[in-house]
């Protein structure tokens, strides 16, 4: 067992299933994987609320709506006049493109279909890849600040990797399993909203011990304890 598949069953473990996305449809999973950028989820819960108050939480009808209604109702989200116009272009690209036919997309080639999906107005790749595994059962792993964060602490890949190279790190070091990637990155983010903040709670951390560590990873706790607190705070 390599020390990325230790990771994950000593978080499933603590943590147990994070039955993730909390999503009811594939329309909303995709509205919500655009809706969550730059904030938390308790943000995109009222957003939703207020979309599906309008009955505006479906694709079709969020392209034929006008950007100011879309914007009002999403304003909790945050930056709501951007992600206004993100979740409009969006919306387009499944409607105009697609028709919503999301058996048909969830059967195309991976990549060919990522590709696509990079090119639509305000889709990155961490965007791009929540809809994939999410919405469309894809298999890829989704990677995140938390991912981040936690892989470079705990020294899985050095900083500043593209992030189609942690990604690949990653997925080359998992089983090609759907519900273990959509898991994996779920108890990802609960570590890293919980122990692994930018001031990182390493004492208490359920990674925090011996035989769930390779020896670089068993450094990083060691150094921290080491460091005063105003150099521990500047850590992202």
């Amino acid at each position: 067992m390599n020390i990325v598949t230790k990771i994950y069953s000593r978080l499933y473990h603590v943590f147990g299933p994070q039955h993730w996305w909390p999503g009811e449809t594939v329309e909303e999973i995709v509205i919500g994987a655009v809706l969550t950028q730059n904030t938390n989820w308790q943000n995109v819960e009222s957003a939703i609320r207020n979309l599906k108050k309008d009955r505006l939480l479906s694709l079709e009808r969020i392209a034929r709506t006008p950007l100011d209604q879309i914007a009002i109702l999403i304003r909790p989200s945050g930056y709501y006049h951007i992600k206004a116009k993100r979740l409009k272009a969006v919306s387009e690209y499944f409607m105009h493109r697609w028709g919503c036919d999301f058996p048909t997309l969830a059967s195309l080639p991976l990549e060919d279909l990522r590709h696509e999906l990079l090119t639509v107005y305000g889709v990155g790749f961490e965007t791009a890849d929540s809809i994939l595994l999410y919405a469309l059962n894809r298999p890829v792993f989704v990677v995140d600040a938390y991912t981040r964060r936690i892989g470079l602490r705990h020294g899985l890949f050095k900083n500043n990797l593209e992030y189609d190279t942690v990604r690949a790190f990653f997925e080359s070091s998992l089983p090609v399993s759907i519900p273990l990637l959509n898991e994996y990155h779920a108890l990802l983010v609960r570590l890293g909203k919980e122990f692994c903040r930018p001031l990182p709670r390493c004492d208490s951390c359920p990674l925090n011990m011996p035989e769930y560590y390779d020896a670089p990873a068993r450094t990083f706790s060691k150094k921290i304890k080491n460091r005063n607190m105003n150099r521990i705070h500047k850590i992202k």
